[in-house]
């Protein structure tokens, strides 16, 4: 979350109730400060419009993260650093994720690291669940966090954690 979205409706709400202050203050004087008023009143209204558009805008940037700047997939890198050629959105660099739990994943709509690392453990032991008793064994409690560092380009840290798991789970 962006610290000027909590920031924006701190300060507009700390304006808005200054100028209401001033404005019951100056409502209490003669008729001789109506102008004064009616400026407060005009900036009031342009904070609560701020206020809206930021609401706004939060809540655009929770409903749609592609909204957000994705990070660039560097292939070179990647194969460089698994010594192997990697595809973008390939569910199988998780440690643990074969081709036949990637077709479950497909199948459930999930298709890319971004998809996988925002699906919870219950969600994926859910998919693994339907999918029949063969795939009940399968532990994907790592499996969210390795899809989020494949999706931000992290491969060196992708790679050194892959190398102290087992089949995706955590070595006991």
């Amino acid at each position: 979350m962006s610290i000027s979205c909590i920031l924006i409706p701190v300060l507009v709400g700390l304006i808005c109730g200054i100028l209401g202050y001033l404005i019951g203050k100056m409502s209490s004087k003669t008729a001789d400060n109506s102008a004064e008023l009616n400026s407060l009143q005009a900036q009031l209204d342009n904070c609560r419009a701020d206020l809206k558009a930021c609401q706004t805008n939060l809540s655009h940037a929770k409903a749609s993260p592609a909204a957000i700047a994705a990070p660039v997939f560097d292939s070179a890198l990647a194969s460089n650093i698994f010594g192997k050629k990697i595809i973008q959105d390939d569910l199988k660099i998780v440690e643990g994720i074969g081709p036949k739990i990637e077709e479950l994943y497909h199948a459930a709509g999930i298709r890319t690291w971004l998809a996988l690392s925002q699906t919870s453990k219950e969600r994926s032991l859910e998919i693994l669940h339907a999918a029949g008793e063969r795939f009940v064994l399968h532990d994907p409690s790592t499996w969210a966090k390795q899809a989020e560092l494949a999706y931000n380009g992290q491969w060196k840290e992708l790679k050194d954690w892959q190398d102290k798991l087992d089949g995706g789970k955590p070595e006991n």
